[in-house]
């Protein structure tokens, strides 16, 4: 193992390959999840992400009280309490009738004039007691939180719920609060269910409930892939999705994985610019692709989200493409184009969205930056390269966020327009381009 490590400056190579592996194990749990240690790290180290403690020694006293505390830290709200598994039968040390335990020791001699005795108490749960009550809430918070969704509650009644009315420009961004909450609340009930997958009718559950319990996580699972389809919110790049998905495949899909698409986690939209609109259609979850009017708000979503993220980089450009996507909408609804006639347009939409590059330019705009002020300042070629002449010569190193900086920016545009809110306006979208 030491072979390839070099030392750092003081230190020997254990000594080094040590402190690397502990530092990796601390902040990047995702990609050093086993720690295996002898006599080490019982006091001094601190890992919020630790979850679970192998006890495979015997331990008394203050060692074995540290040694279980290495995993109460809360980490994040995936995190709701430690395990402790005991090779050696130790809790019978942790407490006892006599009052001698390692817990009421080591708690005992805390000042109860600044705590409450309760604060002190450290809770040893049963895992099965415990796993049960944290998958009957998990089950209970997402069917509270799709109740409102309008019955037959499929997925296009779904769709509407956590997405909105397509028509309206500001419905996608003002459900992004439910969405947030549906995809938290179907990780909480994954991973609630993976905790005792294994051991549910240890748990208490009948056979009937636990096969109804199976059949409520595969739906929550599939649901949130609709929802994140429908508001072009597909792709997450959270540390833990790769173990998701092997807690997904382990404890939920029963049968083999099948490849139904070569897009992967493509954006639909993407999948739109390189290979087409039926490419698209295909590509997303059976749920949708069946229903031609789920299909139009799922693209519809998409490209609206495209624009509420992007709007920022040129504002002038996207308002354009928003007002085109209103009108294409309005067409739909009013049955004013077939579908297929429909596709073709919202297809070439997006295309629009993602190239972001408007038609009939000047050659002098040659940057991309150019082209948005170009844009943004009324079609004024020469306003829009004297505004990037000046902000090229006045930007200094690491001037985003740097208040005087950003200043003398200001400055050199002001000395253009000559109006300060025409400034901000202008300066909001120059802090975009990655051109400065």
């Amino acid at each position: 193992m030491l072979k390839d490590v070099k030392a750092d400056p003081g230190k020997s190579r254990t000594e080094t390959y040590e402190d690397r592996a502990k530092k990796r194990f601390v902040d990047e749990p995702a990609a050093m999840k086993l720690l295996i240690v002898v006599d080490k790290l019982l006091t001094g180290f601190d890992a919020p992400s630790c979850t679970y403690l192998y006890i495979d020694k015997s331990m008394q006293d203050h060692g074995l009280f540290q040694a279980i505390c290495r995993v109460n830290r809360l980490d994040s709200d995936d995190k709701k309490f430690g395990f402790i598994v005991d090779y050696k039968d130790l809790f019978k040390k942790l407490v006892n009738d006599k009052g001698t335990g390692a817990i009421q020791v080591y708690t005992g001699e805390l000042d109860y004039d600044q705590f409450e005795a309760g604060d002190c108490d450290i809770l040893l749960q049963d895992r099965l007691k415990k796993g049960r009550e944290w998958l009957d809430d998990a089950l209970e918070e997402l069917e509270l939180l799709c109740e409102k969704v309008e019955p037959p509650k499929g997925d296009l009644q779904h769709m509407h719920y956590f997405c909105g009315n397509p028509e309206i420009p500001d419905d996608l961004k003002a459900r992004e609060v439910q969405r947030t909450a549906l995809y938290k609340a179907t990780v909480n009930l994954i991973r609630a269910y993976a905790n005792i997958g294994d051991d549910m009718e240890a748990a208490g559950y009948s056979v009937d409930a636990v096969e109804h319990i199976q059949r409520r996580v595969d739906h929550y699972l599939k649901l949130r892939d609709i929802i994140k389809n429908a508001a072009g919110e597909k792709i997450d790049l959270k540390a833990y999705e790769a173990d998701m998905r092997y807690l997904i495949d382990r404890y939920i899909q029963a049968e083999e994985s099948v490849v139904i698409s070569p897009f992967g986690d493509m954006p639909i939209l993407e999948i739109i610019e390189k290979s087409g609109i039926a490419e698209a259609i295909g590509a997303l979850p059976a749920g949708i692709r069946v229903n031609k009017e789920a299909v139009a708000e799922t693209i519809e979503n998409n490209v609206r989200s495209h624009i509420i993220r992007n709007h920022l980089l040129d504002p002038a450009y996207f308002e354009k493409i928003s007002k085109l996507l209103d009108e294409i909408i309005k067409q739909r609804k009013q049955n004013a184009i077939n579908y297929q006639d429909y596709l073709k347009k919202i297809a070439d939409l997006a295309r629009q969205v993602s190239t972001k590059q408007p038609d009939n330019l000047p050659e002098s705009l040659n940057t991309q930056a150019k082209r948005v002020l170009y844009s943004n300042v009324g079609e004024n070629e020469a306003l829009a390269l004297q505004l990037n002449d000046a902000v090229k010569d006045h930007k200094q190193d690491g001037w985003r966020g740097n208040q005087a900086k950003e200043n003398e920016i200001k400055r050199a545009i002001f000395d253009i327009v000559k109006d300060a809110d025409e400034v901000e306006r202008i300066f909001a979208i120059v802090k975009q381009q990655r051109d400065y």
